[in-house]
């Protein structure tokens, strides 16, 4: 990931390969910020003409590249639109994170970057820092030399006046962490399954988690099976490669509340035998996006020394089919004692999580978030860039919803109608995994409701849409696995700490 500092240096004068400054969008066309005037004055004459003239609007997230003059030290000036201005208050943080990562991406291949987007705010800054970080990534792990892009930014500076102001360079600090976890999550997702299988994605937890502080344990099949993991172990029963639960523990001394994440770590979902159509299944390996966020998640936690007690479970197992698969019309014995009929091997995911989610409870935390890319039904309800958030609570439902907001990954209150319970009875055993096709995700959440303690405060985000971004790269979100998630969760424990 690149490196990132903070700098009171002149955008002019700033010593970068590109610089890169924000107009917004006005009635007459761009209108320049301080840091455009500045680039302007210092020797691009009428700037605004000129962009003007190359047809640039200053809309959000567009980018427009102009040769710099000898009179500053940056070879290439960079203007990204920021939009209309947003009253008083400028702009939101969610634009400059975007028009941020909107510059860092288009200059791959430069070594350093100077960012002179408004940041007199500290919440400016982080949101410059932040957005500049989640645009420089790519995933190169498996380009040879013939098809290698450039590579990302290396080095970012954001210029701002409060250089020497603890808050901004706090803001900094957590932006490079946050950002970090972000980018960890984006690799796991990446990962083709042939190298991500349950073990793998257990050790990468370990690796990860130990180095941010943090307490790892991992239970292997057979541990499982000791343990009474049903609900796990008959989904990955038809994989050569056996099934995982990471526990990943944050402890500190001031800690009034506790929280606990859950998050789905299947490695690749065929559908089991349920199979699903093969174009369906291309995308599959970003099916353990849950579990990489609330893994990336506790370990920024940890990196960032929030007084709260925060655990992370990752179960995680392969859905393959074989002779030796779950089968539509088994039954199966779940940790929590229930029993499940399935009805269809391709809804799998809320199996290991009722595992999970039923194993966290016994530590009785205050509030239980879980993440998965659980269902197709959410994508057709809120479309690529929205997940769902459904919950036993309203005010936890509310909250982080406006923390979803606020961290710019979008999530939307969702219901769950008693009604479609009735769908998810079974005639065999306590429950059955499916209900009717309508309100699927709502269907989905209630039977994970189901595992719950009572008393417990739990909110299901339905991550299916945001997680894996099958177009075009936008603001700082890259083409590919997203890392959505991870930020929510940490703002949660952010605002929970604070009490």
């Amino acid at each position: 990931m690149a490196t990132i500092s903070l700098s009171a240096t002149a955008a002019t004068e700033v010593r970068a390969d590109a610089v890169v400054v924000g107009v917004s969008s006005g009635p007459k066309g761009p209108v320049l910020t301080a840091g455009a005037k500045a680039i302007e004055a210092a020797g691009i004459a009428k700037l605004a003409g000129v962009l003007k003239a190359m047809g640039a609007t200053g809309k959000a997230e567009e980018v427009t590249k102009i040769p710099a003059s000898g009179s500053i030290r940056a070879s290439v000036v960079v203007v990204v639109g920021l939009g209309e201005p947003q009253g008083r208050a400028g702009y939101s943080a969610e634009t400059l994170r975007r028009a941020a990562g909107a510059a860092t991406r288009s200059l791959a291949g430069n070594k350093s970057v100077a960012l002179a987007l408004p940041a007199d705010t500290v919440d400016e800054v982080g949101a410059v820092a932040e957005g500049a970080l989640l645009g420089a990534y790519s995933y190169l792990r498996y380009r040879t030399n013939g098809s290698t892009p450039p590579a990302p930014v290396g080095a970012i500076t954001v210029v701002s006046s409060l250089t020497g102001d603890r808050a901004a360079k706090a803001a900094v600090t957590r932006a490079e962490i946050v950002a970090d976890a972000v980018c960890f999550a984006r690799d796991l997702v990446n990962t083709p399954p042939s190298d991500l299988h349950p073990a793998d994605l257990a050790a990468s937890a370990d690796s990860y988690g130990r180095k941010a502080g943090l307490a790892v344990e991992i239970l292997d099949e057979r541990a499982l099976k000791k343990g009474g993991f049903g609900g796990i172990l008959a989904v990955g029963q038809g994989s050569e490669n056996k099934p995982r639960l990471v526990r990943m523990s944050w402890t500190h001394p001031k800690a009034k509340k506790t929280i606990a994440f859950v998050g789905k770590g299947i490695t690749f979902d065929s559908g089991g035998l349920s199979l699903k159509p093969a174009d369906a299944m291309i995308t599959m390996k970003c099916d353990m996006g849950g579990a990489a966020a609330v893994i990336a998640a506790i370990s920024a936690i940890a990196r960032l020394k929030l007084p709260v007690n925060v655990t992370a479970w990752a179960p995680t197992a392969e859905n393959m089919p074989s002779g030796t698969a779950q089968r539509p019309s088994d039954v199966l014995k779940m940790y929590s004692g229930k029993t499940v009929e399935v009805l269809n091997t391709d809804a799998e995911g809320r199996l290991i999580l009722a595992d999970a989610i039923a194993r966290a409870c016994e530590e009785s935390p205050d509030v239980l978030v879980d993440a998965a890319t659980l269902t197709g039904a959410a994508m057709v309800a809120l479309g690529h860039r929205t997940s769902a958030v459904m919950s036993n609570d309203d005010d936890l439902r509310t909250r982080v919803h406006e923390l979803g907001e606020r961290t710019g990954e979008r999530m939307w209150p969702m219901p769950m109608p008693e009604e479609l319970r009735n769908s998810l009875k079974s005639s065999v055993a306590d429950i059955a995994n499916i209900g009717e096709r309508w309100g699927g995700a709502l269907s989905a959440a209630l039977f994970l409701r189901e595992f719950v303690a009572d008393g417990v405060k739990w909110a299901h985000l339905d991550i299916a849409g945001p997680a894996f971004n099958e177009g075009e790269p936008y603001g700082y979100v890259p083409k590919g696995g997203t890392g959505v998630a991870v930020r929510t969760l940490v703002a949660l424990a952010e605002d929970v700490a604070a009490g």
